[in-house]
């Protein structure tokens, strides 16, 4: 059965000191043969030994400490266990929140050329009325049929981050298709909110689609090439084509009613172009 193998990873600066996974199977398939029906399985979670000492300060978010890890292997072994187990050759994609992450950290040589799903830009995109984007506010945004939440406890642990993920994604998966959220992990993330200038909105920010029409030709022209806005220029973006599209739309309706007036036919209700098509053919 087709399965995504959801990631979390808890670090140490540039080093891994707990990988954890989840799986999500799919226990059915579409009309078009497509996976489908998918259930979260309970995961696993290995602790690395990070061949140095692990800094207070990573070890005050996730609490993992020397004494935790001073007999746990190394990475090499770790991965072998989450990577090439008997179930490896189901797995059709990765997932984690916030991919960047752990795609930064785990050679592609494991994941072996296999896709990568990011829950936060399928979230961000999907349900932008979330107060937070977070992976654990998500879980208490969405509360998720069937989590348990002794399962997800404690949080910041990879096993735990990454069950909440897998019902993130699961949920994720019932509005979109596995190749759009492969499709939109490629892209910069589509964001709910514009938080520049006068539409910070003291720090809440405003929903784009508020945001005039010359602050997105703005963001564009001035921050177009800049990395750490390729977020705020692709929403930018994609709001602005959307307003063209719906501009366009709006000018077709209003001609075709144009020409219905020009040749004495009654204006149809709804959707003047369906409807009008819908005529023709009943008149044949």
């Amino acid at each position: 059965m087709p399965r995504i193998r959801v990631i979390d990873l808890e670090t140490d600066d540039d080093a891994i000191v707990e990988i954890g996974y989840t799986d999500l199977v799919a226990t059915g398939t579409d009309l078009l043969g497509d996976p489908t029906l998918w259930e979260v399985e309970e995961g696993l979670s290995f602790l690395v030994n990070p061949g140095r000492p692990i800094s207070p300060d990573s070890s005050g978010v996730h609490n993992i400490t020397d004494d935790d890890v001073a007999g746990a292997g190394s990475w090499t072994e770790a991965a072998e266990l989450v990577f090439h187990d008997n179930l490896a050759p189901d797995i059709v994609a990765f997932a984690a929140h916030s991919v960047e992450h752990e795609q930064n950290m785990i050679d592609p040589v494991w994941t072996e050329g296999k896709p990568w799903v990011c829950t936060f830009k399928g979230a961000v995109r999907l349900w932008p009325e979330a107060p937070s984007h977070s992976n654990n506010a998500l879980r208490y945004f969405r509360r998720p049929a069937g989590l348990d939440r002794r399962l997800a406890q404690p949080i910041h642990r990879a096993k735990p981050d990454s069950y909440i993920t897998a019902f993130t994604l699961r949920d994720l998966l019932d509005e979109a298709s596995l190749a759009d959220l492969v499709k939109w992990t490629g892209e910069p993330a589509l964001l709910p909110r514009c938080k520049i200038g006068d539409y910070r909105n003291g720090g809440k920010g405003t929903p784009w689609a508020d945001v005039e029409t010359s602050m997105l030709e703005w963001i564009i022209r001035k921050m177009s090439g800049d990395p750490s806005r390729e977020n705020d220029v692709h929403t930018a973006r994609h709001h602005l084509e959307q307003r063209e599209i719906d501009q366009r739309l709006e000018y077709e309706r209003i001609e075709h009613e144009r020409q219905l007036r020009e040749n004495g036919m009654a204006e149809p209700a709804g959707n003047p172009l369906v409807d009008h098509a819908n005529q023709e053919s009943l008149s044949l």
